[in-house]
């Protein structure tokens, strides 16, 4: 029986096309993304009407596009973020949602180190400065031996915490799941968000996009952090509301901020463009060779298991 699988992450297979290999020996027919960009809701509608697996990125999947798709038998998440998916409605159609757990866990916290380093140490402008043959020294914080409050402690959040022990960081942590014997072991403190941002020198975000966990960020939590601390976001840019963290940065109220997801990418307002205190990325902490690799292969396996099973 040959499945119909649409494919939108434009990473997919890249480097290595071995999930690409997995899902066509399998008899699959794929339905790649044909626009090279991050789809939009009627270009999801008409690819989605006639398959039955979608591996979906970060492109919408509402209760339109999904009553689209009256095939349609499995939703793989390409990475472990749902919130462009209607969980509700996937589940009252019967689609099981998977995700790639652990697959880029390595690669986002990596990046989200580099982002504190470089927020930090101001190293892009440093960088500008230099091209332009300006070699005046500025002068910038240290991160060695510094307090990290971490929100969120799920896998991202541990390999963020890992990496850490090696600047001799104290770590600080709030989450309502809680791990009490990770933290022992490890010498990591549970606390109050509250708390968190007062005592935190570096800041750094690693929950879902939920109703809950929306706007977790706003005035009322900037205005506690220190004025030399720097908030680091790779998880979703709805954690943060954006013209507080905007204003906190152009009037220096904190140090800085390192920010790989916005709510709207690329961001309206152009003034996070102007700011020389923030570090942009483009929602890319996850893009390595191996943590594409690991996604692409997993995601796979999640259609192809389910899609057997259910031949």
């Amino acid at each position: 029986m040959t499945y119909k699988v649409m494919v939108t992450p434009r990473s997919f297979g890249k480097g290595n096309p071995q999930p690409i290999d997995m899902l066509r020996e399998k008899g699959c027919e794929l339905v790649l993304n044909p626009y090279g960009r991050i789809l939009k809701k009627q270009e999801m509608k008409e690819l989605i009407r006639d398959v039955d697996a979608v591996i979906v990125g970060v492109d919408p999947i509402d209760k339109e596009i999904l009553e689209q798709a009256p095939k349609l038998k499995i939703i793989s998440k390409y990475g472990v973020g749902t919130d462009n998916i209607d969980l509700k409605f996937a589940k009252e159609k019967g689609i099981p949602v998977t995700v790639t757990n652990g697959a880029n866990k390595n690669a986002v916290a990596d990046y989200a180190i580099a982002l504190m380093l470089a927020a930090a140490r101001r190293m892009i402008p440093i960088d500008n400065a230099c091209r332009q043959r300006n070699w005046n020294k500025v002068t910038s914080v240290d991160v060695w031996g510094k307090t990290l409050g971490l929100i969120g402690l799920g896998a991202i959040g541990k390999g963020v915490a890992a990496r850490a022990k090696g600047f001799n960081m104290n770590i600080l942590a709030y989450d309502l799941m809680k791990d009490e014997s990770y933290v022992t072991e490890n010498q990591i403190k549970y606390v109050s968000l509250e708390e968190l941002l007062i005592n935190s020198d570096f800041i750094s975000l690693h929950l879902p996009l939920t109703n809950q966990t929306h706007h977790l960020i706003g005035e009322k939590e900037l205005a506690v952090m220190k004025e030399t601390a720097v908030i680091v976001n790779t998880a979703r840019g709805g954690l943060i509301n954006e013209q507080a963290l905007l204003s906190a940065l152009q009037e220096k109220r904190i140090w800085g901020a390192g920010l790989d997801v916005f709510e709207q990418e690329p961001p309206q307002d152009a003034g996070f463009l102007e700011l020389d205190n923030l570090v942009i990325g483009s929602h890319c902490a996850a893009s390595t060779y191996q943590a594409i690799e690991n996604m692409g292969v997993m995601a796979a396996e999640n259609v192809l298991k389910y899609l057997s099973f259910h031949s």
